[in-house]
């Protein structure tokens, strides 16, 4: 039998005790075992998978998701993989459409409740809203109420996680208007299921959801103030480390925004700016805003944040850009507003509720305490949280300690009763089983009206734990083939206007060292890879020169990398794979990886396949001894750095890309220095020198040019000749100069006349002066004119690094939180009585972003990024 075959015949089966537990409704198999209408047109093509054709699918998604860089983490957990089911979950239209309407009506209802909450408080005073249940939330902002609304509908963009109960009802699980996330997710999840299964996506007939992202991008433009001609958009990110950096990253590349950090925007008279190189500021009229309210504004809110803007709640109230969602609106995520959530629909809408919610009662009211503890001991669906929607510590005490707290502080926790949720087909270990699903739908405020998205992303539940293990795409087929995708006809931006590029001093930064450790992993790999072939051509001809050669190569090595270990092939493991070994290749490349997840939205995905490979070439080295598998590995990991040299190499070629190829070719210089000093200038013997030089040669990507030019005739002079002073030779030190000084004249802050011009011009007079009959002068065993010219030029090239760091990737200092004490010790404060609390920096942080620390650590060949 087929896998969904089996499926169907193992769900249709009747439960051995119905007593035990209700039966839950099944998306694929109705009660008679006969597939739900979904799922009918496609029966011949999905039910047909087999489990080989599930293992093939279930492979190729694991590698597309891993080769595109996608990944999750749970709060306080760092990302890991995206996992995606193969199975997709099918709704057919006249399912979809009451919940359609639903959800419309629901974000239009917490619209109105947003507006009210921070503006007349009708629900509040009516007492239709407990006030407690509001005031009492850490997600309402008094800074915020009272404020002007920049109009009726300042909710631009919500999600609802919905599920369906015993009878395929829909009912609302959550609600999430803080910073909704996800949607990056469900297109990534559209996109490769729609390469992996291409005959049953084609065959489907399900609604597209790139017409959405159109009607996203044109609602966040019109959201700008009126006075706006040309708006600047941009998604406000808490950073690299964030659980959901990947959708943060994803949204703003598809919507075309800018992706920034709170470190990139600056308040000035009340108006917010993005920070452009040398200065320069442009003024920005909306923020996608992806930081939590509590730690969007350092100066009102938490002053020990870093990952917010100094002065961006008072440009909100004045109405001067606009937060999308406003700074406030997590006030709507309360679980404790579901059971008010009818009659206050009621009084804002003056219609009945049309999606109901899970059964959810507030603690604070005695009828709602006493329901909760009587069900509290007997009903295994009761789920305890605080107000905030935690778990409020509540998970793993005894019974009488939840009872003692609930009666100490009830207006803080809430009992809701998690329906019993619909089940899917899910892949697992060669069949599908079934498991409880949730959906996460979207809506966006386009045109007059809420459009809530067809189609989302499903979570694949653990039954255990509840949480999520597993995504599914979501699949909402049309009526009829002719409608149109998502019903939206005729999506256009607010303006059809050029937008000027981004050039904040961050992204510039994250560029030039994507070059620099681009070309540091692949110059150390070169060596590596040198080093080793003449390591196993020792061990199977000792006595040959290849024993001393090898000892000069491994100094190099050594002097490039750290130290050596005295198993080779330890060392080498060691080099090639350990990230914190500051200056080897694994190294480097984790700092490469962290240099571009900051410019991400900047970049295709061709450039995380490259991470991809490299990825599978560690992969290689798992649970293995066998040498010649480093020297394999070691290929693999260069194969993959290539790769992303030609996709950063069809980069537009603007500032960002001048700056990165200016790293590039910086860090070349720097390494092709380091391995000549320790390589060439010292007189070993005829034979190791010819063997040393030869290694020199492939490590320096020149063999094949000398062995023309030289007809294989390998002496000193015309390997530094090649590789030191040819102007032709793209790895000769005078080529790298040459080159960068053209990358440094285009760029914007460049007059000719700058500290790194000038350095840089002194550096190419003097490499242009030299003689290599002079530099391969012997005194003694050594060769002193070429080690003090090498040396020299090392110290130069640092100081240029540096110089041009300065010039031009000026930020001022890092941000420092507003509750520092060395900041409040240097304010002029008159003397006050009464105590004033200060909050120190050890205070809690948002969930899964850990503290941002310096990447330290110094290294041969122009230091370490700050």
């Amino acid at each position: 039998m087929t896998v969904l075959r089996d499926y169907a015949a193992t769900v249709s089966q009747p439960p051995l005790d119905d007593t035990v537990r209700p039966r839950r409704f099944d998306e694929m198999v109705g009660p008679d075992g006969s597939l739900r209408p979904a799922w009918k047109p496609l029966a011949e093509l999905a039910v047909g998978l087999t489990a080989h054709d599930l293992y093939r699918v279930d492979g190729d998604i694991v590698r597309m998701l891993a080769d595109e860089g996608v990944t999750y983490g749970r709060p306080g957990e760092r990302p890991g993989p995206w996992r995606l089911d193969p199975v997709p979950l099918l709704v057919d239209a006249p399912t979809w459409a009451p919940l359609e309407v639903g959800l419309a009506q629901r974000t239009e209802l917490l619209n109105a409740l947003l507006v009210d909450l921070y503006g007349e408080q009708r629900v509040l005073r009516e007492r239709v809203v407990p006030a407690p249940v509001v005031l009492g939330h850490p997600g309402f902002v008094r800074a915020m109420a009272g404020a002007r609304m920049a109009d009726s509908h300042p909710l631009i963009f919500s999600a609802t996680d919905v599920g369906r109960d015993g009878e395929g009802g829909w009912r609302a699980v959550a609600d999430r208007t803080q910073a909704p996330s996800g949607i990056g997710y469900a297109m990534e999840n559209r996109r490769v299921l729609s390469r992996v299964l291409p005959e049953l996506y084609r065959e489907s007939g399900l609604h597209r959801m790139e017409p959405y992202f159109w009607a996203l991008r044109s609602a966040l433009m019109q959201a700008a103030p009126t006075d706006t001609a040309d708006p600047r958009v941009v998604v406000l990110t808490p950073g690299t480390h964030s659980e959901t950096a990947y959708d943060q990253a994803f949204v703003a590349s598809t919507l075309g925004f800018p992706l920034v950090e709170g470190s990139d925007l600056v308040v000035r008279d009340g108006w917010v700016y993005l920070r452009q190189a040398r200065g320069r500021l442009e003024r920005v009229d909306v923020i996608l805003r992806r930081v939590d309210a509590a730690w969007s504004d350092p100066l009102e809110l938490r002053g020990e944040s870093q990952l917010g803007v100094v002065g961006l709640t008072e440009a909100a109230r004045r109405g001067r850009v606009r937060v999308v969602n406003p700074i406030g609106a997590g006030v709507l995520e309360n679980p404790a507003l579901m059971p008010y959530l009818p009659a206050a629909c009621e009084l804002l809408l003056g219609e009945p509720l049309l999606l109901d919610s899970a059964e959810t009662w507030w603690c604070g009211e005695a009828a709602g305490l006493e329901a909760v503890l009587d069900a509290f001991a007997s009903d295994p669906e009761l789920r305890l949280t605080g107000i905030d929607g935690e778990d409020a510590g509540l998970a793993g005490l005894p019974r009488s300690e939840v009872v003692q707290r609930l009666l100490a502080t009830p207006h803080r926790y809430v009992g809701q009763r998690t329906p019993v949720l619909s089940q899917v087909p899910t892949w697992r270990a060669g069949s599908a089983r079934p498991r409880p699903v949730t959906l996460r739908t979207f809506t966006v405020r386009y045109g007059s009206a809420y459009r809530p998205l067809v189609g989302g992303m499903a979570n694949v539940l653990d039954e255990l734990t509840g949480r999520s293990s597993a995504s599914k795409d979501v699949w909402v087929l049309k009526a009829d083939p002719a409608d149109i995708d998502q019903g939206l006809s005729g999506v256009l931006a607010a303006t059809p206007g050029r937008a000027a590029p981004v050039a904040a001093p961050r992204v510039l930064e994250d560029l030039f060292w994507t070059g620099r450790y681009a070309e540091r992993a692949e110059d150390l790999l070169r060596v590596l890879l040198v080093t080793h072939a003449v390591a196993e051509d020792y061990r199977t001809r000792p006595r040959t020169a290849g024993g001393t050669s090898l000892e000069v190569l491994l100094a190099s090595q050594a002097r490039l990398a750290g130290r050596v270990h005295a198993d080779l092939d330890e060392e080498f493991r060691s080099v090639l794979l350990d990230a914190d070994r500051v200056g080897g290749v694994g190294h480097s490349i984790a700092s490469l990886r962290d240099a571009l997840a900051g410019v991400r939205d900047q970049l295709s995905t061709d450039t995380w396949r490259a991470f991809g490979v490299i990825d599978r070439a560690v992969e290689l080295l798992e649970g293995t001894r066998y040498s010649h598998q480093i020297a394999e590995s070691a290929g693999r990991h260069l194969t993959g750095l290539l790769s992303l040299q030609g996709s950063t190499a069809n980069m537009m070629q603007d500032e960002g890309w001048r700056l990165l190829s200016a790293g590039r070719l910086l860090e070349r210089a720097l390494q092709l220095c380091h391995l000549l000093v320790g390589t060439t200038t010292e007189r070993r013997g005829l034979d190791v020198d010819r063997a040393v030089l030869g290694a020199v040669l492939e490590a320096a990507e020149s063999g094949v040019t000398h062995r023309r030019r030289f007809r294989g005739y390998v002496r000193p002079a015309g390997v530094l000749d090649l590789l030191l002073l040819d102007p032709d030779n793209p790895r000769s030190l005078l080529h790298c100069l040459v080159q960068l000084r053209g990358h440094l004249a285009h760029l914007p802050g460049s007059t000719g006349s700058t500290r790194p011009e000038r350095l840089l011009e002194n550096l190419l007079s003097e490499v242009e002066a030299q003689e290599v009959s002079s530099l391969v002068a012997i005194g003694g065993a050594d060769r002193p004119l070429l080690t003090e010219f090498l040396e020299t030029m090392l110290d130069r090239l640092t100081t240029l690094a540096d110089a041009i760091a300065d010039h031009y990737l000026a930020v001022g200092p890092p941000p420092r939180p507003l509750n520092s004490l060395a900041v409040l010790e240097s304010l002029p404060l008159e003397p006050v009585t009464g105590t004033i609390p200060i909050i120190t920096d050890d205070m809690e942080r948002p969930p899964g972003i850990p503290p941002r620390t310096p990447r330290g650590g110094s290294r041969p060949g122009g230091g370490e990024r700050p």
